[in-house]
């Protein structure tokens, strides 16, 4: 759809419920939000992980009618227990569904629920929903991609606020906690109209949307974010380990980072060093949290991409090797942060 066809959709919603849809949402004060946008009504959810099974919940909880598939059986039965209706495939999803969210955990995943079988793209071409958000940590091109199968796609019925089905990529950050209280923050690749339309949706699910450009800058975001991430907990936990060697306590390089030029979340949220902060991973054994096996994939897609565009990431390199040992050591399902003790031999702080 042309740009001027999805300004007219904005400006449509815009009129008839506003925009302080964010302001009710963020206060998750759904009892008394207004009525939502009969384009938005049914919600498909695809993907029912630690992440998606939250966001899928709060979506139930702002009012919308969700049906779900997973291929884990064990993952449908704890909604069809809760009289969440379950779906057998991708495709039976988007039968019934105006909006269609995947939250997935690869980008062959992707693929397969996109393109695949009985995925969502199937029936001959012609799709029921308007909209697709696909909030898995993919690489850029994975996204970009089915953006452009689905531009080849049409809808099976004329629909008054879209001429054709459309993809943002939609990423998040903030982990199992965020999911679970509705705060994410999602980086939204796709035409700018189409995001300004999701908002309201996006809301019942997080309190920060930032849009970062066209089809696949969501996923590119992302990629971006986690590889900084994993540099920065590596950085800060050499530093801590490096301390202890010199005889400096964590807690007091802590200190002193969180007030100087070093100040970090890895140093002030997220602290690697067992017994410096409560509430973290690295004060309950480094269980919990983003295990090092995610972190190694996202940053084997960080390269991968790179490599893409001939760009060279020797930190992000680095960084991916010493998450691969760990894994191959026994850590995968541990915290990433569990680089402190299981890479750099760092001790508890006594």
């Amino acid at each position: 759809m042309g740009g001027v066809g999805w300004r007219r959709l904005g400006s449509k919603l815009q009129q008839r419920w506003g925009w302080d849809w964010e302001s009710r949402l963020r206060a998750r004060g759904y009892s008394s939000a207004p009525a939502l946008p009969p384009h938005m009504e049914s919600v498909g959810f695809i993907g029912l992980g630690n992440m998606g099974s939250h966001m899928a919940r709060n979506l139930v909880r702002a009012g919308y009618r969700v049906s779900v598939h997973d291929i884990n059986e064990d993952a449908m039965k704890k909604f069809s227990d809760d009289g969440i209706p379950t779906k057998r495939s991708p495709l039976e999803v988007s039968e019934s569904s105006d909006v269609v969210i995947t939250m997935l955990p690869s980008s062959a995943h992707v693929l397969d629920v996109y393109s695949g079988r009985n995925g969502l793209l199937g029936n001959g071409g012609r799709l029921g929903p308007w909209l697709y958000i696909d909030s898995s940590t993919v690489d850029p091109q994975t996204s970009r991609k089915i953006s452009m199968d689905m531009s080849r796609c049409s809808l099976n019925e004329q629909k008054g606020y879209a001429g054709k089905p459309m993809l943002l990529d939609a990423p998040v950050s903030g982990g199992v906690p965020a999911a679970e209280a509705g705060t994410l923050t999602f980086m939204v690749g796709g035409l700018e109209e189409t995001y300004i339309a999701a908002k309201p949706l996006l809301l019942a699910m997080g309190k920060k949307l930032i849009y970062c450009g066209g089809a696949g800058n969501g996923s590119a975001a992302k990629i971006c974010n986690n590889m900084a991430m994993a540099i920065s907990m590596l950085g800060v936990s050499e530093a801590f380990a490096l301390g202890q060697n010199l005889g400096i306590k964590a807690s007091t390089l802590t200190d002193i980072f969180n007030c100087s030029s070093a100040r970090c979340w890895s140093s002030d949220t997220y602290n690697p060093v067992p017994g410096v902060m409560a509430g973290v991973p690295s004060a309950r054994n480094y269980d919990g949290g983003f295990t090092s096996k995610l972190m190694a994939k996202d940053l084997d897609l960080a390269m991968a991409s790179a490599s893409g565009v001939g760009f060279k990431c020797p930190m992000g390199s680095e960084a991916l090797e010493i998450y691969r040992k760990l894994c191959d050591e026994g850590c995968e399902f541990k915290d990433f942060s569990c680089a402190f003790r299981h890479f750099y031999t760092g001790k508890d702080e006594k």
